[in-house]
């Protein structure tokens, strides 16, 4: 999380006034720094994440920006109809690509929530076949590129968007 964070601070991407949505949010900490970077977010998680992760967002935020942060369930695959199809402007994960049960059912999130002109950056590491394995799964329905590599914390950041072409055909 804290790679990608970097990254946003950087200004390669400007998530000013644009709805963005964190997944497996955990601590919330890359939520919380697209709020104060002038995103509306939804940071999402797992039930018996959202305490702790309401309590982090109310913690961090000054007062005038909480509005601008929304802690919902999410459990990937499950709880799409609380979520517009294609409403997001960007999507966030930060290491959330470790369990290949869930693989599937992530890959079904991203396309539900993705518009044409949705930017999903994830930022991982890649330990293991099964990560190389969820990047194949991604590129099958996703066009992604490598957009920032962290050599001191073997983190890398994809960034992903549909790819119209495939409709094509």
């Amino acid at each position: 999380a804290v790679v990608l964070c970097a990254y946003l601070e950087m200004g390669g991407i400007d998530v000013r006034d644009r709805s963005v949505i964190e997944l497996g949010a955990g601590t919330g900490l890359l939520g919380i720094v697209a709020t104060l970077l002038g995103a509306r977010v939804t940071i999402t998680d797992r039930a018996a994440a959202l305490e702790f992760l309401e309590s982090n967002v109310q913690a961090n935020l000054p007062p005038e920006l909480r509005p601008r942060a929304v802690v919902k369930e999410l459990t990937w695959g499950k709880d799409l109809g609380n979520f517009p199809p294609g409403a997001f402007d960007f999507i966030l994960g930060a290491d959330i690509v470790y369990l290949e049960e869930t693989f599937a059912e992530l890959l079904q999130t991203l396309e539900h929530l993705c518009s044409e002109q949705t930017v999903i950056l994830l930022s991982c590491r890649i330990r293991y076949e099964r990560d190389h394995k969820f990047l194949k799964m991604l590129r099958g329905r996703f066009s992604v590129y490598e957009v920032h590599y962290d050599s001191s914390k073997d983190v890398h950041i994809y960034k992903a968007q549909r790819d119209s072409r495939k409709d094509d055909f």
